[in-house]
């Protein structure tokens, strides 16, 4: 079995994701596909990409809840990957050594040359955030975009995963979060971000920003308050004594 890196890792990179400004519009999703497709993982493979039955490894995967509470019904949208744990069993049960966790950064990653496919680390994630690529017989998983976050030929600004640097509304933010100085750091302490599914105790790098409380026409948190029906004044007391008077 593969062993964990000892020690605590000098920098932990990792993505924040506001699930308040997620609109589910699949960007982070089809950039992940589309980038990967031609880099570290390639290729992503598809079957029967024209067919009914289409189906192929992807990465990145939104989706969709209806949530109600609070007196409020709204739609989240749930953007799921690999979380970059940092107790990751789907590391310590790979046989081949093939899942690992790098010491530098703390990235999970998976060598395809040492992968034989047995789906181990799948069955260990309880995140689902691994794919078996049955084009090529190996798993493939979220990489953070290690070959373009440490390009040396692409510039600061393009130094993104491409998920982030595709968002339309700024819902992905990526950084070092072992730094509390950062800009993800600050935001994960600002908003409350949290684990996804803390209790299972592989304590997950990447953090989820919660949907902010809904704002009324006033600019008030939550919905506005009806007046009481029996009240004997307002809008509704006046429509209640016209009623009275027919």
């Amino acid at each position: 079995m593969t062993s964990l890196p000892t020690g605590t890792p000098a920098r932990k990179l990792g993505l924040v994701i506001d699930l308040d400004t997620c609109v589910g519009c699949h960007a982070c999703a089809v950039s992940c596909k589309e980038w990967n497709t031609g880099g570290f993982l390639a290729p992503l493979t598809d079957q029967n990409p024209y067919g009914a039955g289409v189906d192929g490894a992807w990465l990145n995967r939104v989706h969709t809840y209806e949530m109600n509470g609070a007196g409020e019904t709204r739609t989240v949208h749930f953007p799921r990957s690999c979380l970059h744990c940092d107790a990751p069993l789907c590391v310590t049960v790979c046989p081949t050594g093939a899942s690992f966790k790098r010491a530098e950064d703390g990235i999970v990653l998976v060598d395809e040359d040492l992968c034989m496919g047995c789906g181990l680390c799948a069955w260990a994630c309880p995140y689902g955030a691994r794919e078996m690529d049955v084009g090529v017989g190996v798993m493939k998983k979220c990489t953070l975009c290690v070959d373009r976050i440490y390009s040396d030929s692409a510039t600061a600004a393009d130094r993104l995963p491409a998920c982030v640097a595709a968002c339309p509304t700024g819902a992905r933010h990526f950084g070092d979060l072992a730094d509390p100085k950062s800009s993800v750091a600050k935001l994960v302490a600002e908003r409350g971000g949290y684990d996804l599914m803390p209790e299972l105790g592989y304590r997950p790098t990447n953090k989820y920003l919660p949907p902010r409380p809904r704002r009324d026409a006033c600019g008030q948190a939550g919905e506005p308050k009806l007046e009481s029906a029996a009240t004997t004044s307002g809008f509704l007391g006046w429509i209640d004594r016209m009623l009275d008077a027919i």
